[in-house]
């Protein structure tokens, strides 16, 4: 007589161990390639001073020194709120004239050693990098060391406020 398996007999399982040492080898060559691999990045953040809403009241003030920088498409204004324009910097062959601005805001500084603030104010369509480039050049100024040949930063106007330029007159820029 045939006995069928099914029936009574048991099946025996033995323990499966599990072989890991592929993986292993793997993250042994991975990890240090990832790490090796990996971009690092350099995070700045800077604070800035944003204007506030215009139904806040405003409260009278005497007439200080309050330096703004206006970035145009084909020009930077340097000037005095309350005063007007200090300067005026058309565009070269190179484009925007750093060396003037960097220029008049030492002078600016040597004048108003105190004053720690400024506003740069953008028309629209300004690239992100010339407003990265007029941030610097208001925030630190830097010059070099003729003995030592190093570049010698200097703190000049630190606390930014960012915003709209003035539309001009008559719809040129």
């Amino acid at each position: 007589m045939i006995r069928s398996r099914r029936g009574g007999h048991h099946r025996r399982h033995d323990a499966v161990e599990l072989n890991i040492t592929a993986f292993m080898n793997l993250m042994v060559i991975l990890v240090p390639f990832l790490l090796i691999t990996a971009v690092f990045s350099r995070l700045a953040i800077l604070e800035l001073n944003l204007p506030g809403s215009s139904s806040e009241p405003v409260e009278p003030q005497e007439q200080t020194f309050q330096l703004e920088i206006i970035v145009r498409q084909d020009k930077i204004e340097v000037g005095d709120r309350n005063q007007g324009l200090l300067g005026v910097y058309l565009n070269g062959d190179q484009g925007y004239d750093y060396d003037a601005l960097a220029g008049k805001l030492l002078e600016l500084k040597e004048r108003y050693p105190t004053k720690t603030d400024a506003s740069i104010l953008l028309e629209q369509d300004i690239p992100y990098d010339t407003l990265v480039q007029v941030m610097d050049m208001v925030r630190v100024s830097q010059e070099v060391d003729t003995d030592e040949g190093q570049i010698i930063r200097s703190e000049q106007f630190p606390d930014i406020s960012i915003g709209d330029a003035p539309v001009l007159d008559g719809g040129a820029s």
